[in-house]
């Protein structure tokens, strides 16, 4: 569930934000198994309110549907019981990582590494440069218009900053996880840590 195995990067994040409140919305009717087209089609006949122009919404709501199933049952369960809205926050960035690979190879190979060295601030040259090097060994990145690559440089920092990887002036902050949390994740894959700035394994822990 964790890992995202090697390839293709995809790159439909091109859209929206964190989206924390729908996220929760789709977590709450989250059934195991089921396709987001007929997850759409029942979420349409039961109405739900808390999703406006679901119709109109399709492709972003597909997205938002795409990371809750990255989540384990627990980690879902988490979600909706926690009133705690960073965490709640840190879980969706933990769903995002695990969606998209550049999101989370950026996670752990530029901003993990920064906060390490204390290179906090996050310019966009840092996306620019590290799209740049990923599209030296995958071949499709190179196909990238610049304004692609402009939209998903700026929907990436907004869902850094959404996430609290980053502050207003996008300085990298570390993402405080409380050890239920911490256990929660490290059950699906220890590593998955590393993509909140600050964290590490247990096994690495000081």
């Amino acid at each position: 569930m964790s890992a995202i195995k090697a390839g293709k990067y995809r790159m439909s994040f091109s859209t929206g934000g964190l989206f924390v409140n729908e996220s929760i919305v789709l977590a709450e009717h989250y059934r195991s198994g089921e396709s987001w087209d007929d997850a759409r089609e029942r979420l349409l006949a039961e109405n739900i309110t808390a999703l406006p122009k679901l119709a109109s919404q399709t492709r972003s709501l597909r997205e938002i549907y795409g990371r809750i199933t990255r989540l384990s049952d627990d980690e879902r369960a988490f979600l909706l019981e926690r009133s705690d809205r960073q965490e709640q926050q840190a879980i969706l960035w933990l769903a995002v990582c695990r969606t998209y690979r550049f999101i989370r190879e950026f996670a752990v190979e530029v901003i993990q590494d920064r906060y390490q060295s204390w290179r906090l601030e996050l310019g966009h040259e840092t996306f620019d440069r590290f799209l740049a090097e990923k599209a030296e060994w995958n071949e499709p990145l190179t196909q990238l218009s610049p304004s692609t690559c402009a939209k998903l440089r700026q929907v990436m920092f907004r869902i850094m900053r959404e996430a609290g990887i980053l502050n207003g002036n996008d300085n990298i902050q570390a993402i405080w996880l409380s050890p239920g949390l911490r256990t929660l994740i490290s059950e699906v894959d220890p590593q998955d840590l590393l993509v909140f700035p600050g964290a590490k394994p247990f096994g690495e822990m000081a």
